[in-house]
């Protein structure tokens, strides 16, 4: 498992940064809830779930490190860290979750001792960090079953062991099927403007041993025609309750190639990825990020600043392009209601939440 993010006994956040990958593993350390905010902005801490999860973290650290006797400027601070790393990323579901969850514990014990109050906020983070791995395998098990014995796929992004805390929702399911024996072969597209399918993902496939060749994003459609391509697979940074998925941008030219293509399109993502108070992804703010990751190359630029740029970090794939998406809970197929499981996952959360103040 490669080493991404911990919470040190001296409350300190360590982080791969993940922009210099592969080149350069680098990790960095900070006491600031708002240099890790910065971090998460910067994609230096990337992938929906660990996002949440650093989050987390951060507002441990940030209430760690705040000295005052006074309850209100402690409330008040509380809330300036949330909204801080609430603002860092606005379209991935899992940050909001996260800090959700944070916030709840804090206004359940708000009359409590401020060092309780730390201590039960972190071990809601370590919660959140472990119940994503345990998330990461069920959906691995549940899509591996999607795959055949031998299979050929195509990723997009990077949506496995440095996006979440285990080993990766979509990656997770190509793990879990090389360990069940199959063979497994992987096209991992580049995934401009950043390469996080060429620099991460590519990195990833290695360190675990799987068979894989780097493409062009331009090449998947014709991949698709000469029929080498058996399923793509996906994450997603957000999906709406009626099934669309918000991913990174290129993910709807990758589902409707696959559609004409009639190839199955696929989505990895735990439950906390689903926005219940929304109906459809048209509800969903993309974010738009600097034009400076289109029009430079490692700090160098390759064209001019004069032209216009457009630099979405993602796009929006309708339900009817998705053959299937996978949760921790089952395989689900359209039409897409996700019966039950925002109660199954409410029930889960609190269930998990029970224990650990048990504990």
């Amino acid at each position: 498992m490669i080493d991404k993010l911990e919470y040190t006994n001296k409350h300190e956040l360590i982080y791969l940064d993940q922009t210099l990958l592969p080149l350069k593993q680098k990790y960095h350390k900070t006491k600031s809830y708002k240099d890790a905010a910065e971090a998460i902005r910067k994609l230096q801490i990337r992938g929906a779930p660990l996002i949440g999860i650093a989050a987390a973290y951060a507002v441990v650290m940030g209430v760690h490190h705040y000295d005052t006797d006074n309850r209100k400027n402690f409330e008040i601070h509380f809330y300036k860290i949330t909204e801080t790393l609430r603002n860092s990323r606005p379209t991935a579901k899992n940050l909001f979750y996260a800090l959700d969850r944070m916030i709840k514990v804090f206004e359940e014990n708000i009359k409590k001792d401020f060092i309780e109050i730390e201590d039960l906020l972190l071990r809601e983070a370590d919660a959140i960090y472990d119940e994503d791995a345990e998330m990461c395998k069920r959906i691995g098990v549940n899509g591996a079953v999607l795959l055949g014995e031998k299979s050929t796929v195509l990723t997009h992004c990077n949506a496995g062991e440095l996006a979440t805390g285990g080993i990766g929702t979509a990656l997770g399911i190509i793990y879990t099927a090389q360990k069940q024996g199959k063979d497994i072969f992987v096209y991992a597209d580049e995934t401009r403007p950043l390469l996080q399918g060429s620099r991460l993902t590519a990195f990833e496939l290695n360190e675990n041993g799987i068979d894989f060749d780097i493409i062009t994003d331009s090449m998947a459609a014709n991949l698709m025609k000469e029929q080498v391509i058996d399923c793509v697979i996906v994450g997603a940074d957000r999906i709406a309750s009626n099934g669309d998925v918000v991913n990174k941008v290129g993910s709807y030219s990758l589902a409707v190639n696959a559609a004409y293509h009639k190839i199955p399109f696929y989505v990895a993502a735990p439950g906390s990825t689903i926005d219940f108070d929304i109906l459809t992804g048209e509800e969903i703010n993309i974010e738009e990020r600097s034009p400076d990751e289109i029009t430079r190359v490692n700090g160098e630029k390759i064209t001019s600043d004069k032209y216009g740029v457009m630099n979405p970090a993602f796009d929006l794939v309708p339900n009817e392009l998705v053959t299937a998406i996978v949760t921790e809970y089952k395989v689900h197929y359209p039409p897409y209601n996700f019966g039950g499981i925002k109660q199954m996952f409410q029930s889960y959360v609190q269930v998990q939440r029970s224990e650990s103040e048990t504990e």
